[in-house]
């Protein structure tokens, strides 16, 4: 079924602020339109201010000052995020090696590791090596990878490549909507690879997201709810989906 002008619209938005540009032709068959309807949406963002046109493409408004400033783009419900990270200090123990996403849910927690001994933290994430680079008692090891400057983090086959082999005791995945439907979901196609090779690597994944994203429905599918053990959110989740998260035998944790 095709989406609504203004719906197609919100997920181009969702796919820049993920990759910070993108092509007319890829959005063009992305979303099953033609390259004059994406024009026209690109023409519609940018008069809306989010958004700057160029030949053959877009990119993200002030895309290079937030790279600058390494701040990153999703910067909403900090408080339950603060709170989710919070409670994932309760499942990291001394001698571990974690597997850090990218994302800000996933940055609160990389914060919140400054001080521990004895950890080893993975990440494809730059904003979070250099925060836990530094740490005497954390080694800190980066994929590989293409750059996306909104989420200061690193995509596609070649970091998915990084985790084949690999045997890590947890797995610490951000999402941006999870949907009965759908399952885990996220704005970028190029991530998809990669979160997969993550939860390939990982004995344990921990799902971190706050209540805001439960109900939501990105651009593309990982797959179903079955692929994590885990699911670390806030009080603010909704009766209904605890049930379901029951039903899919996914433990749920709240972070009060």
């Amino acid at each position: 079924m095709a989406i609504l002008p203004n719906q197609r619209r919100d997920k181009i938005l969702e796919l820049l602020k993920e990759d910070g540009s993108a092509k007319v032709v890829d959005l063009s068959r992305l979303f099953k339109v033609t390259e004059v309807t994406i024009r026209q949406d690109l023409e519609k963002l940018e008069s809306e201010g989010l958004i700057i046109k160029e030949h053959g493409g877009a990119y993200l408004k002030n895309v290079e000052d937030q790279v600058r400033s390494f701040s990153l783009v999703h910067q909403e419900n900090l408080d339950k995020k603060e709170r989710i990270a919070q409670k994932c200090l309760e499942f990291i123990e001394s001698g571990d090696t974690i597997i850090l996403d990218s994302g800000s849910t996933t940055t609160e927690i990389a914060k919140k590791l400054k001080g521990l001994k004895n950890l080893t933290v993975i990440t494809n994430a730059l904003n979070i090596a250099l925060m836990l680079g530094t740490e005497s008692g954390i080694e800190v090891i980066m994929t590989g990878g293409e750059f996306k400057p909104p989420t200061l983090s690193l995509t596609g086959q070649k970091a998915a490549d990084f985790f084949k082999g690999l045997n890590v005791q947890k797995l610490f995945l951000a999402t941006a909507g999870i949907s009965l439907k759908s399952g885990l979901t996220y704005p970028s196609i190029s991530d998809l690879v990669v979160k997969k090779a993550m939860i390939d690597a990982a004995e344990v994944t921990y799902l971190v997201a706050d209540s805001t994203k439960i109900g939501k429905k990105a651009l593309a599918s990982l797959g179903a709810l079955s692929l994590i053990d885990y699911i670390i959110t806030d009080a603010g989740i909704e009766e209904k989906y605890k049930q379901v998260f029951k039903d899919n035998e996914i433990e749920l944790i709240l972070a009060n």
